[in-house]
């Protein structure tokens, strides 16, 4: 009713409302509480409101209670917490030197998940249960804080990266908390993916075995959206096997999922391609014409910037309906006071504020109450993130409408015309690959210099060649009791696990001298080259210098209403087949390559999509070491398909373009994580070929992802093609904001053929 009302109209040729779709509540799941659970536990969670525990929940507690580790991966606001906390709590109480372990990928989460612990373990000890005392342990934890709470508490809450500096670094200042630990709770594990989840799953393994040489082994907890394959995935960031627990047992009233594509404009961009509308001001329209129905709505934008541009959009047109209601209207971002951001928290949850644009600061760790609806303006990268967001809305049983805003960009765009990717079981997996050398030798030196490896622990981590690479290199040394580091300089404080790996440049603000951050030395050239635009936590900056020597790079705020693409010449030489299967007039393989690409100019965009204008530069060539997945394919077999020697660069170009930004549906990276080269006549495959590659040394565990589901993926990548209502390729299908050729040749029509025929050949 509330879509027909403020979304008025049917899903047509001529809407842009592609698909609308009522998905029942569902029915809660609930079972007794668990015997072993002591009776006095049980009464603080029934005056929390909690009267018994749902299924997954009593599930996952009993595993995790009986020492399996356990992964809960089941929807938004399906309390997955109490799954942790009747193990953890039940221990702690048993026994006064227990201790456990909180591991959280924002800070706003782990505060929110702290201040419930603290709430439920102050009842506790105030009915006669020993204290647990938790304390954040982070660093903006104060120093006499971290003192207490190394001393004190038995409920430490962190992160990977204060778990790697700090308390492995210092292990032997936390023995008493090794020794006793009893769980680790890894939450929204599905965060921990590409090089950034490679380096935190060898954080676990170093932490598992930091607690065995104390003599503990501690169960491990993690709490997942919904995914595919969450168990394997848990397994893989954890070094040991993981028990997934999926049937969700709580309650939702039902939701309509709404999907909308807005329309092409009279404007065009690169090479005369027709622009969409932008998917911030299609959510600004949709979000108040919600208000306007008096519907409590969140809209999420990708940037700090286009919240606020969200909101004063949305208040412009409220203005014209009625004047009192710009003034319930706000953004909502990080870079806000905390005592900002709760009062509109307040002011949201108690009706106050009827309409806010957030980024994805509150897609995790605060609960609100009583929202109607969410508007999504761009797909949020994962479908685990789409319904994190999603499930902002209706999370006390009531009915709420979702709608999905699609950007100008190949995945939107299959999306919006593909429901089924969304609301079916998700295809996507969670990527890590801890094998992967470049991420693989720093964090055996942070292990080594913690405790000596031993030999079982180096075949344990299939870290042998790595190893034994390090030692000729004079980093590592075999002794008869391990493997030592050879520095009395602890490595740990040089690894930046969420930056990346490899060198590190820095970006730092001119004006203030602060530092924003790093990026990888070899994505530099592409992201921050003199003249780009640098968005960091949604604030606008633009680089000044590149200085490669010093390892920085200089920028200054600036609001600039244009954008910035790289444009690169890129050559890719195959160094070893991984995989290789011929299908007929078809090869795939799995490769190891070597990319070399030089940065040779830049485009400044309007937001409109047109192109501002284009300006050289002479960048150092750099180059990677990476894993590609690839497929050839025979001239004949695209003569066939009605693609003759002129069309060959323009169909191949275009069909890899589509699959970059296709990758995201199978393997959760980013379009910016990856690469591709296509050529008619490559020289060490001597065939037409196209390459998608991962865009870190060593790779991060997409390309393997692609070459396992290629059916899978290449078919959603021809559809998403072939669904784009533009004629000749736009950003929505075929056109790539990173290209480094200036998106030409392409051919749109060419690149269905192309994936026709080698469809065809090797199946779906």
């Amino acid at each position: 009713m509330l879509l027909e009302r403020a979304l008025a109209g049917t899903p047509s040729d001529e809407s842009p409302l592609t698909f609308a779709a009522e998905l029942p509540g569902r029915e809660a799941r609930t079972s007794s509480w668990p015997d072993w659970l002591d009776p006095r536990i049980v009464r603080t969670f029934v005056d929390c409101g909690i009267p018994a525990p749902w299924s997954h929940q009593a599930d996952a507690a009993t595993l995790a209670q009986s020492g399996r580790h356990v992964v809960v991966s089941t929807g938004t606001a399906s309390g997955k917490s109490l799954g942790y906390r009747m193990p953890i709590l039940s221990t702690l109480s048993e026994n006064p030197r227990a201790t456990a372990l909180y591991l959280a990928p924002t800070k706003a989460l782990g505060s929110d998940q702290l201040r419930a612990a603290v709430d439920m373990t102050d009842t506790l000890a105030q009915a006669g249960l020993p204290d647990i005392a938790p304390s954040d342990y982070d660093g903006d934890t104060p120093v006499e804080v971290r003192r207490w709470a190394r001393a004190h508490s038995r409920w430490i809450f962190t992160n990977p990266d204060m778990l790697h500096l700090s308390l492995l670094q210092g292990h032997r200042r936390w023995a008493h908390f090794f020794r006793n630990l009893a769980y680790v709770v890894v939450d929204e594990c599905h965060s921990y993916r590409g090089v950034f989840g490679s380096h935190v799953a060898l954080v676990m393994r170093r932490l598992r075995r930091i607690a065995a040489r104390y003599g503990a082994n501690p169960t491990f907890v993690l709490a997942s959206a919904t995914a595919s394959a969450p168990g394997a995935a848990a397994s893989r960031l954890i070094g040991a096997p993981c028990v997934e627990i999926t049937e969700d047992g709580s309650p939702h009233g039902p939701r309509t999922v709404a999907l909308w594509e807005p329309p092409l404009l009279d404007v065009t961009g690169e090479n005369g391609a027709p622009v969409r509308r932008a998917a911030g001001s299609e959510a600004a329209r949709i979000m108040a014409d919600l208000v306007v129905e008096g519907a409590r709505t969140l809209t999420f934008v990708r940037s700090r910037r286009g919240a606020e541009l969200t909101a004063l959009g949305t208040s412009r047109l409220l203005a014209d309906v009625d004047p009192d209601l710009p003034g319930r209207i706000a953004a909502y971002r990080a870079g806000y006071l905390a005592e900002d951001r709760r009062a509109l928290e307040r002011a949201l949850t108690d009706g106050t504020l009827l309409g806010v644009a957030t980024t994805n600061a509150l897609e995790l760790g605060v609960d609100i109450a009583g929202l109607d609806a969410v508007v999504v303006a761009g797909f949020p990268g994962t479908v685990a993130s789409f319904w994190q967001q999603a499930g902002r809305s209706g999370r006390r049983g009531q009915g709420s409408l979702v709608v999905l805003v699609g950007r100008d960009d190949p995945l939107d765009t299959y999306l919006v015309h593909h429901p089924s990717a969304l609301l079916d079981k998700p295809i996507e997996a969670t990527v890590t690959d801890p094998t992967n050398p470049y991420v693989l030798g720093p964090q055996l030196l942070c292990a080594a210099s913690e405790l000596p490896l031993s030999d079982d622990e180096i075949a344990e981590w299939n870290a042998e060649d790595v190893a034994h690479r390090l030692a000729e290199d004079g980093d590592l040394r075999r002794r008869p009791h391990g493997w030592y580091v050879t520095s009395d300089t602890p490595p740990h404080g040089e690894i930046d696990i969420r930056g990346g790996i490899g060198s590190q440049i820095a970006i730092v603000d001119g004006t203030t001298g602060r530092m924003l951050g790093t990026v990888d030395a070899g994505r530099a050239p592409a992201t921050a080259h003199p003249g780009a635009v640098h968005i960091h936590q949604g604030e606008s900056f633009v680089v000044d210098t590149l200085d490669f020597d010093d390892h920085v790079a200089v920028v200054h705020p600036e609001e600039p209403d244009w954008t910035t693409s790289a444009r690169e010449v890129t050559e890719i030489l195959v160094e070893d087949y991984l995989e290789h299967r011929r299908h007929g007039e078809v090869d795939v393989a799995l490769t190891r390559v070597q990319v070399s690409h030089q940065v040779v100019g830049y485009l400044r965009r309007l937001p409109s999509g047109e192109i501002l204008d284009s300006i050289e530069l002479d960048m150092p060539v750099q180059t990677l070491h990476t894993r590609a997945v690839m497929y050839t394919i025979t001239p004949e077999l695209l003569a066939r398909a009605g693609i003759g020697p002129e069309r060959v660069p323009g169909s191949l170009h275009a069909a890899e373009h589509a699959a970059i930004g296709l990758l995201p549906l199978v393997a959760t990276c980013d379009r910016w994580d990856i690469g591709g080269v296509s050529t008619a006549l490559h020289g060490d495959t001597g065939l037409p070929t196209v390459f998608v590659y991962d865009g870190y040394d060593g790779g991060a565990g997409f390309a393997d992802r692609g070459h396992a589901v290629l059916g899978t993926w290449l078919a959603a990548t021809r559809e998403a093609i072939a669904s784009c209502e533009c004629q000749s390729g736009c950003p929505s299908c075929v056109q790539s904001p990173k290209c480094g050729n200036g998106n030409d040749p392409l051919d749109k029509d060419g690149a269905v053929r192309v994936l026709d025929a080698v469809l065809a050949e090797i199946g779906t």
